[in-house]
């Protein structure tokens, strides 16, 4: 499965011929590359806007995720935050003492 649904799709050799310049261009255009080799793709050339599109919607992805499955194992039980640290050896004092990472 691909994200890049309009992809141009080129081999290792046609990417060669072209050079690094020119793929950059074409990326810097808004046009997304996909390398193959074997028909088989092996990278993907793409702008940083893209980029970080496709990062946001991975992280949009991974807080739905967790969304989902928080609402379908939900009991409705809340524990308190003392009940928390006590869980794991601490106080509210105990973690005001203790010294800020700077």
């Amino acid at each position: 499965m691909t994200m890049l649904h309009d992809a141009t799709e080129l081999s290792v050799t046609e990417a060669a011929q072209r050079g690094v310049a020119r793929l950059v261009a074409d990326a810097e255009q808004g046009n997304d590359l996909v390398v193959t080799r074997r028909h088989r793709p092996v990278a993907a050339v793409v702008s940083i806007r893209r980029l970080e599109e496709l990062e946001a919607a991975a992280a949009d992805l991974r807080d739905l995720a967790l969304v989902l499955a928080r609402s379908v194992t939900d009991t409705g039980e809340r524990v308190s935050l003392n009940d928390v640290l006590t869980a794991f050896g601490h106080t509210r004092e105990s973690l005001a003492a203790m010294p800020d990472d700077e």
